[in-house]
């Protein structure tokens, strides 16, 4: 026994990288990268040209989405920057008042309409905040649905093929983070010339009151600005440098943390190796984070000396002035304030230049996605409605995918009847659900055509096709909605009787299952949901059966319909199959043979090439793959027969 526990514990040790190591793969770059990685490399000069481009988007964008609250936003933005200047003006105004001379009395009289200019600005500038935050929160929900409904446009309508492109993939994953991204550079736009705004509107009251007074303002502000983009740069850069050691830690909480992997976690007793995982991971991100944040700290903290420094040079410049009598009092009084509104309002600026080119960059994925994804569109040609199915040929079809050197199908042709069972055959891969998606006008053949009754797919109705047929795919999707719906949704466009419904259920051995959830055919599938319920794969199955069909369509596709069924419910899915016969045409892919014997026409695949057909008799008796694979699988059965019989234990009383 030690024996045998040293052997494992030396086994262990062999499979566990060594100190310093981690077993995690490089990942890839993400969506949310981009703009991040792109605001890292790119210098302040790159920063400055671009932003006007992206900040004409973000107003295109917002005009197409409600033009009424844009133009308000607009004018209220521009109208807050006018009254910063005037109040400023004021603010002078009533300076040079109170500290004329005179008795107090009089000062303040002869302040009061200054004073008065000063109130209204400033209440008409907090009037006109009020506004554009107003009109930019019933602005930002129209924005987001003017991007996301568009994108979800193009996504539904792309042809099949799209999704088998890698690059097409990562495409959608970053657009979809654009659609994001339009919805904050809206604002951040916005926030952006507000704050441009208001800088330019204290420059030209500075020069108004005296234009000595603008070298001061550039002095005391500029440093500070340089300062606050330096940070924001080396934050990012602290950011996009710990990019991938944080998704190691995602992927590593997932491990650790969720319901999923839990039951191998404890069965395998991964517990300590992935908690040394987390260990490594988490040494590196501490020490390479505290050294980038030292980096940062020391930025900020020399810019604000800079700043100070500045500021203060400023101030003695203005006591200089004023003993030379260059400028009045009141004059160096208000270049103080103008100092302290400047710099606010660079503070925003500088924050907003970075919000607004790291977000336009996710919004150029977004807007190249739509370009890119536009050539995926199926053609709009002149296209007539089906008839009622009489005969399905396949004409030298083959079909290739973007990441593999040869065909998944190669120049098969075959034919169907209207009425027929038919059966795809072949090991993994040989091409038979790649056949069928073609016929179920899922997917383009890359060569040859596919006629329904002698007319190309091509010329007819896509919607029209896709309405008579019903396809049961092998990776069905578990859709979050109740039992019912899920049926429903096999047939969206007629009415979703509940009788009818109930009937497909029964025909797919579902109808006794569903009853037996806790809300019966209202349970929600999805433990997302409160009362949501978990389903097992031949559960799922059923439900998905249930959904092809509903439709009763004229071609009905079956690709491995009873993969996680019991035989109970196998054997009565494929009798409900079998009553379709003479009425309706089916497809059926299986790799259990003994559910096509009674096939009308059964074609075998074999790395995309269709190699035999005929009946299952037919194809027995030639002995080909069919009758080899046939017999493997019979094989399988009759060894039961020569397994011994059990012991037969004597009875207790026989003592």
């Amino acid at each position: 026994m030690a024996a045998t526990s040293t052997r494992r514990r030396d086994r262990a040790e062999q499979a566990e990288p060594s100190a310093g190591e981690s077993v995690l793969p490089e990942m890839r770059a993400m969506w949310w990268e981009t703009g991040m990685r792109a605001r890292t490399q790119a210098g302040l000069l790159a920063v400055f040209a671009e932003l006007p481009r992206l900040i004409w988007a973000a107003l295109r964008i917002s005009w197409r989405a409600d033009r009424l609250r844009t133009s308000a936003v607009a004018v209220a933005t521009v109208g807050a920057g006018v009254m910063s200047a005037f109040g400023l003006l004021a603010t002078q105004r009533v300076l040079v008042e109170l500290f004329a001379g005179g008795p107090t009395g009089e000062r303040v009289v002869a302040a009061l309409p200054a004073l008065a200019v000063l109130a209204a600005a400033t209440a008409t500038r907090s009037g006109m905040a009020i506004a554009t935050g107003y009109a930019l929160n019933g602005l930002t929900p129209r924005v987001s649905r003017e991007v996301e409904r568009g994108l979800f446009e193009m996504t539904t309508a792309v042809r099949l093929e799209a999704f088998d492109a890698d690059a097409f993939a990562d495409d959608m994953e970053r657009a979809s983070r654009g659609t994001d991204s339009a919805v904050d550079l809206v604002p951040a736009s916005m926030n952006l010339l507000a704050g441009l705004v208001g800088v330019v509107a204290v420059t030209v009251a500075v020069v108004v009151i005296h234009p000595l007074l603008l070298p001061a303002l550039l002095v005391a502000t500029v440093p500070n600005a340089w300062a606050s983009l330096r940070a924001g740069h080396l934050r990012y850069q602290t950011y996009i440098a710990g990019s991938v050691r944080r998704r190691r830690m995602w992927l590593l909480h997932r491990l650790m943390a969720e319901r999923a992997s839990a039951p191998e976690l404890r069965s395998y007793g991964l517990r300590r190796f992935l908690l040394d995982q987390y260990d490594r991971v988490m040494a590196v991100e501490t020490d390479i984070e505290l050294a980038l944040a030292r980096r940062v700290t020391t930025t900020v903290t020399v810019g604000s000396m800079i700043g100070g420094v500045a500021t203060a040079v400023v101030y003695v410049l203005l006591g200089l002035l004023l003993i030379d009598g260059q400028i009045p009092l009141a004059a160096a009084a208000t270049c103080v304030i103008a100092v302290q509104a400047a710099q606010r309002s660079l503070a925003v600026v500088t924050f907003q230049m970075d919000r607004v080119y790291t977000e336009g960059q996710h919004f150029r994925d977004y807007t190249g996605f739509m370009t890119r994804a536009a050539t995926y569109l199926p053609e709009q040609a002149v296209a007539t409605a089906p008839d009622r199915l009489r005969e399905l040929t396949v004409e030298a079809v083959s079909l290739r995918y973007p990441d593999r050197d040869t065909p998944a199908v190669d120049r098969v042709t075959l034919t169907v009847e209207a009425g027929q069972t038919v059966a795809f055959v072949g090991e993994n891969g040989s091409g038979k659900s790649s056949l069928a998606a073609m016929i179920a006008a899922l997917r383009t053949p890359s060569d040859g055509v596919i006629r329904w009754n002698g007319r190309p797919l091509s010329e007819l109705d896509r919607d029209e096709l896709r309405g008579r047929i019903a396809v049961v795919t092998q990776e069905y999707h578990k859709w979050p909605f109740t039992a019912a719906t899920n049926i429903a949704i096999g047939d969206i466009d007629t009415e979703a009787r509940q009788d009818r419904i109930e009937a497909a259920a029964a025909r797919a051995v579902a109808d006794e299952m569903i009853r037996e959830l806790p809300h019966g055919y209202e349970t929600l599938l999805d433990r997302t949901f409160a009362k949501g319920q978990d389903l097992s794969g031949g559960q799922w199955q059923r439900i998905t059966a249930a959904r092809g069909f509903l439709r009763d369509a004229e071609l009905l596709v079956m690709d491995e319909p009873s993969s996680a069924l019991d035989p109970r419910a196998e054997d009565a899915l494929f009798q409900a199959i079998r009553d379709r016969r003479g009425r309706a045409t089916t497809i059926l892919i299986t790799h259990r043979l003994a559910n096509v014997r009674h096939a009308d026409r059964i074609f075998v695949l074999h790395h995309g090439r269709l190699i035999e057909q005929g009946t299952h008799d037919e194809l027995v008796a030639a002995g080909g793959r069919y009758a080899e694979l046939f017999t493997l699988q019979a094989a399988g059965y009759a060894d039961t027969d020569r397994l011994p019989a059990p012991r037969q234990h004597p009875h207790p009383a026989a003592g």
